[in-house]
């Protein structure tokens, strides 16, 4: 059922869970502490704390004496096998997000606010020229909300179907070339192609989810966060959830979808 749904919509949901509620609970005051004594600094004008590696989980993605089990992390592990789990990532949102900022061109913060920042993990922007390549090859993102928040709360997006468009590009682009090469092969033209297809063809899903619940997005799934929206309510901390994306070996097992 996972599997069928990563490889047709390209994202799955989990729960309500009671396993995922506890495990929320317990990595809520977590992640709150690390945000609190983090020195790094809020994006898009304060809005936005991207925390990757900040939750102090273990590899097995336990916190605080909690494991992570439930619903969710039994389909991960029936779909990909054991994990050695990183630190996840905390996303924090505040009311306004995205704001304009310095540390990014005007060009940049109009594609956030009107394309939601849309992107596939682990493509990064490298060299004065900022040329796309594949650098970190995550094998899923899994997102679980550690605080209550309205739908407008600067939801999760998804743009469904979008996998399937976004690996045919790289699996052309990538062809010509040795396979130990590719995360050093220039894939900024055909990502751009292939997005501009994505926005054109397929329908663009709001994501939101409470505590107790889990989303787990396919690799290539083209992906965002949308505006706050006018009177979305969270806490005073903000719209906090936690992303694991544990990378593969290579950008051969990435693109082996």
């Amino acid at each position: 059922m996972v599997g069928q749904a990563l490889a047709t919509a390209g994202w799955a949901r989990f729960g309500p869970d009671p396993a995922l509620r506890r495990w929320a609970a317990a990595a809520r005051p977590l992640a709150l502490q690390a945000i609190a004594i983090s020195t790094e600094a809020w994006r898009c004008g304060g809005t936005w704390f991207v925390g990757v590696d900040a939750l102090a989980n273990d590899a097995h993605g336990a916190v605080g004496g909690i494991p992570l089990r439930g619903l969710a992390a039994q389909a991960v592990a029936d779909q990909f096998g054991p994990q050695d789990f990183h630190r996840a990532q905390l996303s924090a949102t505040r009311p306004g997000y995205p704001q304009p900022s310095a540390d990014e061109t005007d060009a940049a913060y109009r594609y956030r606010l009107n394309r939601d920042a849309a992107h596939i993990d682990g493509i990064l922007p490298i060299g004065p020229n900022r040329r796309r390549m594949i650098r970190e090859p995550h094998g899923f993102v899994l997102g679980i909300p550690l605080t209550e928040s309205d739908p407008g709360a600067a939801p999760l997006v998804v743009w469904e179907g979008s996998q399937n468009i976004i690996a045919q590009a790289f699996r052309a682009t990538l062809a010509p070339h040795d396979p130990a090469q590719w995360s050093e092969v220039d894939v900024t033209d055909a990502y751009h192609a292939a997005r501009a297809q994505v926005f054109d063809t397929c329908p663009r899903r709001i994501l939101h989810a409470s505590p107790g619940e889990a989303i787990l997005l396919h690799r290539h799934l083209l992906h965002g966060v949308s505006s706050w929206a006018a009177g979305a309510t969270a806490p005073p901390d903000g719209r906090i959830i936690a992303y694991f994306r544990p990378q593969l070996a290579s950008v051969s097992d990435w693109l082996d979808a």
